[in-house]
């Protein structure tokens, strides 16, 4: 599985986000993502790691749902 990385990444529709940790959810281990919106008023969010690391379709054209860019 691929390490989630600290820092900065953009979304596959364009906005950015900075990843604050990976943390385990309480109950069921499951690594989480926290992170923080680099728009609006900057709310602070959680998702499951396996569906940060997933691919989208769009235009046709398979990308990283999140990429990394530091």
């Amino acid at each position: 599985m691929a390490e989630i990385k600290t820092g900065r990444y953009r979304h596959f529709k364009g906005m950015e986000y900075e990843v604050l940790c990976v943390a385990k959810h309480s109950e069921t281990l499951e690594e989480m993502v926290v992170y923080r919106a680099l728009y609006g008023e900057g709310g602070v969010w959680v998702r499951p790691a396996k569906m940060w690391r997933e691919t989208v379709e769009r235009d046709g054209k398979t990308q990283p749902r999140f990429e990394y860019i530091g």
